[in-house]
């Protein structure tokens, strides 16, 4: 199976809705890749940090992940910032180890979370780098190549490999955190983004695009914007965006699994010490993912991220690792924490029918896509039918599918 080419799913087409499929058929399909794979993450872990260590093996034995793919290093635990020239040579040493067909590293530490003035999951992404930070106070940053990216394959395309922490105080809560992602994981969930414009004038600059979210996401996410400074009593809270220095109401809450939260803040992503709300308080309570800067960002939205790049890209089943930096056009400033392979909406259903077979699935990105069958895997090929994929379709129908191998191909957008 080449996973950098193709993301293969063996699935057993079950008698369903009509009397006539009392068959059974065995069919491989095929779908161009949408998402990083597990094998593709590599884990990074400090030796000296005894936590570290032990979140890194275990993630490594829950995501049954190879053993190349855990990563070993040594540094100052108990630090904020890691010195850049030992940063620059732990790097160097890190991009030497790395087998070469991961596509993205999760760190398993909760400080040091920043490099000078860099977070530490941007500078291990790209290099300490300070054109990744503001060159006077206030200024705008160099742009991520990352941000809205359409493709699964970061190295190859883009020669990077984003970066997330697993950033935890003890093992009890970075166990619940990862046990939430495996959870969270081709569960469809039903929740509701709650996007909050708040009374915080400074903060509450993403508001201005939360309009626009409503129409983008009708019939894809249950959205609602809510004028208030905080959120309470909700059980089905799958995202929630908000600007506060402080937000209170979280033990109110309960979070889907997979859900991700994030406040605009100047300091919430100083995970320790902080006088603002860490970032960290999110996964306290619940949430799979956050984010929040490192230094002063001020207000720049491009520093945060687009609450509606993280809800387009995690609801088409993208891991949250990939939807989470997709959504961040400045992204150095900023620390990205939580479960990277958390991916509620990476689903596919197939239903076999009478006369057609029906393909149930976020994945698929609009465009023109070509079907193709083979009776091996290695082809070859012949076309079948040709048909597109309108935005944001969960469902397509193609001709009744018998055992063998076939493929979906985009061939054009």
């Amino acid at each position: 199976m080449n996973i950098h080419c193709r993301v293969y799913l063996r699935l057993l087409l079950l008698s369903l809705l009509l009397p006539s499929t009392t068959v059974a058929a065995e069919v491989h399909l095929s779908l161009p890749k949408y998402r990083i794979q597990p094998d593709e993450l590599a884990v990074v872990v400090n030796d000296r940090d005894p936590l570290s260590v032990r979140i890194g093996e275990y993630y490594m034995q829950v995501r049954m992940l190879p053993r190349e793919n855990l990563l070993h290093h040594s540094f100052n635990p108990h630090a904020t910032s890691l010195p850049v020239d030992e940063f620059n040579s732990l790097r160097e040493a890190l991009l030497k180890q790395t087998p070469t067909h991961t596509q993205a590293y999760v760190l398993t530490w909760l400080q040091p979370y920043r490099v000078g003035c860099m977070s530490m999951t941007s500078a291990i992404t790209f290099g300490f780098d300070k054109t990744w930070c503001s060159q006077r106070r206030c200024a705008t940053t160099r742009h991520s190549p990352y941000y809205n990216y359409p493709g699964a394959d970061p190295l190859k395309d883009l020669s990077l490999r984003p970066s997330i922490s697993i950033a935890a105080e003890n093992f009890a809560d970075a166990k619940q955190l990862i046990d939430r992602g495996l959870l969270a994981d081709n569960s469809l969930p039903q929740g509701t983004a709650y996007l909050l414009s708040t009374s915080d004038k400074q903060r509450n600059v993403r508001a201005i695009e939360f309009p626009r979210i409503i129409n983008r996401m009708r019939g894809w996410i249950d959205t609602a914007i809510l004028r208030h400074d905080s959120l309470r009593q909700r059980n089905d809270v799958l995202f929630y965006f908000t600007g506060r220095s402080q937000v209170s109401g979280l033990d109110t809450l309960k979070f889907r699994p997979g859900a991700i939260a994030d406040h605009l803040t100047s300091a919430g992503g100083q995970l320790s010490g902080s006088r603002q709300m860490s970032a960290m308080e999110w996964l306290k309570a619940g949430a799979s993912g956050s984010y929040g800067t490192v230094v002063e960002p001020c207000n720049h939205r491009g520093k945060f991220p687009s609450p509606s790049l993280v809800m387009e890209h995690y609801g088409s089943g993208s891991t949250l690792i990939e939807a989470y930096w997709k959504s961040v056009q400045q992204p150095g400033e900023g620390i990205f924490i939580g479960d990277p392979l958390a991916a509620p909406f990476d689903h596919v259903e197939i239903i076999h029918e009478a006369r057609q077979t029906k393909v149930r699935t976020r994945n698929l990105k609009p465009g023109n896509y070509q079907l193709t069958h083979a009776l091996s895997p290695i082809g070859p090929y012949t076309p079948i039918s040709n048909l597109v994929v309108r935005y944001h379709q969960k469902e397509l129908s193609l001709p009744r599918l018998g055992e063998g191998f076939y493929r979906l191909q985009l061939v054009g957008q």
